[in-house]
């Protein structure tokens, strides 16, 4: 059995790699953005606004260095202070008996690397860490495509960042009965995918035992208010489909109220109970609707909406609905990609601040 040797990678041939997939304008546009956005309080993005032109630049430079001095930990800023005042320092010193000289300089520059290297190492190793969560949701992740009589189904989530905090998920009931849900927990970032996957894993374990889903709610409300983390909760919409009929009943806890896309229109259904995490006090009502054949469900997260294109627009709802009522007559697949498409197309090159996800449920017979 043959072994593949672990190769170190080539300076040349990876520059060359570098140079040849171009885009160089548009990425530095892109790393701008976001260090502005990173490095930056919302206070001084406003006050920046009001410099002038040529000033503005100057002074996002100054407080971009200025905060990321201060974001380093102890001994990394007093590295690097070192390695200034000796890079900057014009001496050397000379051994009279060995006739050894050494430039502070090169000291200088050998305390910069250190901090550089010592920052990569922690982005690296937090990168590793985050990929490995990713890998245990996607191993949560349902089918795209879910196998519902009487029904076609897609579904879909595109995290932000390497780890998500939108739930998207999929449950065989028994008794010919599914369980389709979508949530969003509030914040990123890891501690919100920790969120998530906690609800998603309750939620599995519960949902088959609860024919009610107003008792579903508030079991589930109830497990997070008392193990969850502070200030977190999600909002939930969870639909039970009775297949193969058209009859659904759902919950929805605080999400972005969905769409019934027919032959007549679009209509937007109610706004629901509060998310899920925020009081012990919350009750939840089950609400019933019956789709006939070709009618749509579509269900979505804030992601969608609130996707911003590079001037800061939104996509909005009314772009949803205008592209819903294009795409009555398609497959739910082919709905649910078109919409995702078109969000992508619209965004351009701007950055990606929060989850989407959507959920297309189309009763077929």
């Amino acid at each position: 059995m043959s072994q593949q040797l672990h190769t170190t990678p080539r300076l040349i041939p990876t520059l060359r790699d570098d140079i040849s997939h171009g885009g160089f304008i548009t990425n530095m546009k892109r790393e701008a953005r976001e260090i502005e956005e990173f490095y930056l309080s919302d206070a001084e993005r406003e006050l920046i606004k009001k410099k002038g032109k040529y000033r503005r630049g100057f002074i996002i430079a100054w407080w971009v260095l200025k905060n990321s001095f201060f974001k380093l930990n102890s001994l990394r800023r007093l590295f690097l202070v070192v390695g200034f005042i000796f890079l900057f320092t014009d001496t050397t010193f000379r051994n009279p008996d060995s006739q050894l000289t050494i430039h502070y300089g090169g000291f200088g520059i050998a305390c910069i690397l250190l901090v550089l290297i010592l920052e990569l190492k922690d982005k690296l190793l937090a990168h590793d860490e985050l990929q490995s969560g990713r890998a245990v949701q996607l191993a949560m992740m349902p089918e795209t495509t879910p196998f519902v009589p009487g029904w076609n189904a897609w579904l879909f989530t595109r995290s932000a960042n390497e780890v998500g905090g939108d739930l998207v998920d999929f449950l065989n009931l028994g008794n010919n009965r599914y369980g389709i849900a979508i949530g969003d927990v509030a914040g990123k970032g890891l501690g919100a995918a920790l969120f998530m996957v906690k609800i998603q894993s309750t939620l599995r374990a519960l949902a088959p035992d609860y024919a009610s889903l107003s008792d579903l709610g508030s079991k589930l409300n109830g497990i997070l208010i008392r193990d969850g983390m502070p200030s977190r909760f999600a909002s939930m919409f969870f639909v039970s489909v009775a297949a193969p009929s058209g009859d659904l009943q759902y919950i929805n806890a605080g999400h972005m109220p969905p769409l019934i896309v027919s032959p007549d229109g679009v209509t937007e259904l109610p706004k629901g109970n509060p998310a899920i995490g925020l009081s012990p006090d919350t009750r939840f009502t089950a609400q019933h609707l019956s789709l006939a054949s070709g009618q749509c469900l579509v269900v979505y997260s804030d992601g969608l909406t609130e996707a911003q294109n590079e001037s800061g627009e939104f996509f909005g709802l009314d772009r949803l609905k205008a592209l819903c009522g294009q795409s009555r007559s398609i497959s739910a697949q082919s709905f649910g990609e078109r919409i995702v498409a078109a969000v992508s197309a619209f965004e351009g090159d701007a950055r990606r601040n929060d989850d989407l996800s959507l959920v297309i449920l189309q009763k077929s017979t």
